[in-house]
């Protein structure tokens, strides 16, 4: 085995925990901080592809920027996950857990039994990347033409949940101040 494929299997492997641990967290700022491991781990796999540009973005935006906005929003609303820790769960959510952990373990093994048996993998599959993939030519003419709508759409929806914490936020707090002097009137 090369170092390639070690650096591939190890990465591919914290991805998955990453996102599975992301998933399965009832604290909020635990698992935000999950999934930018899983976004570094991405990063990691798009670089070893030659996509530099892909994974530069997706550590300098997503777990960099927008991980740490979401970290920010959740400290602000001060979300609390592990009050309801002596509750049993609901059976529905633990049939939900099973069945995802089951997919996931599922999807891992076809992964491993495709990578080091190279008869039981499909068929068609590139193993080189094209040319310009990754490059910042063919992601910026790809997001500025084919997908310039569900950018902008994109941006909007997160413009509308900050702005909607902060009035959420806002109001938590004039409330809490205003409940005093209500009791002595």
């Amino acid at each position: 085995m090369n170092i390639d494929t070690a650096i591939f299997i190890i990465s591919a492997v914290v991805a998955v925990f990453g996102a599975t641990m992301m998933v399965f967290q009832r604290n909020p700022v635990a698992s935000v901080l999950y999934l930018i491991l899983s976004i570094v781990a991405q990063a990691v796999l798009y670089i070893q592809l030659g996509a530099l540009f892909i994974g530069a973005i997706l550590i300098i935006v997503y777990a960099g920027a927008v991980l740490v906005l979401f970290l920010f929003v959740i400290m602000m609303l001060n979300l609390r996950g592990g009050e309801d820790l002596g509750k049993p769960s609901p059976p529905l959510s633990q049939i939900t857990k099973y069945f995802i952990a089951l997919l996931i373990f599922a999807e891992m093994v076809f992964v491993v039994r495709s990578a080091f048996f190279r008869d039981a993998g499909p068929t068609g599959i590139l193993t080189t990347p094209a040319d310009q993939f990754g490059s910042v030519e063919s992601v910026a003419t790809l997001l500025f033409t084919r997908y310039l709508y569900p950018f902008e759409l994109a941006s909007i929806l997160l413009l509308a949940a900050i702005v909607g914490a902060v009035v959420m936020a806002r109001r938590e707090s004039r409330s809490d101040k205003d409940l005093p002097g209500e009791v002595q009137k």
